[in-house]
């Protein structure tokens, strides 16, 4: 149902995605199990609230639990990452694609960007980084990369705090 109310061609994975990763239970293969854990990853797109989806969820396995008469408890396992959508009509990422030469695009990973967001800061993930090799054994920045950020710090920095504001 998801699947069919929400996608974003912008992605890769243009639908949100339900992973059963991680499941627990019994110990041991002649008795019959005392509980079972399972533990899921709901990545959500923007435009989708966390605890709704949290509440979907726990909407349809009530009655599960009821007809077979068991008792599920759900819990998340760290509170929820809002999706984090900057619109690419903004300023900040019009003048950032006019900086590097290159088209904003999204990304399917978390940041720090939707909190930034909540403050009223428009907002958009930049870096000079490879994200295939981020967050990896050996992560590198190739010195190349070093001076065209610089670059663009410094664009960003003269139009923000160095240029008068236009007057409308």
């Amino acid at each position: 149902e998801w699947q069919d109310q929400y996608n974003n061609p912008l992605f890769d994975v243009p639908q949100p995605t339900l992973n059963l990763g991680c499941i627990h239970g019994g110990d041991n293969p002649n008795r019959i199990c005392g509980q079972c854990s399972l533990e899921y990853d709901l990545r959500p797109l923007p435009g989708m609230e966390p605890d709704q989806l949290r509440d979907a969820i726990a909407g349809r396995l009530r009655p599960v639990a009821d007809r077979h008469q068991v008792k599920i408890d759900l819990a998340p396992l760290f509170p929820s990452v809002p999706a984090f959508d900057q619109g690419a009509d903004g300023e900040l990422v019009k003048l950032a694609e006019r900086l590097t030469g290159h088209a904003a695009e999204a990304v399917a990973f978390a940041t720090e960007a939707p909190y930034l967001q909540q403050l009223g800061c428009e907002t958009l993930v930049l870096g000079p980084g490879d994200i295939a090799c981020a967050h990896q054994p050996d992560e590198y920045l190739d010195l190349d990369r070093i001076e065209p950020t610089v670059r663009l710090l410094r664009g960003m920095i003269e139009h923000y705090c160095l240029q008068p504001a236009s007057r409308g």
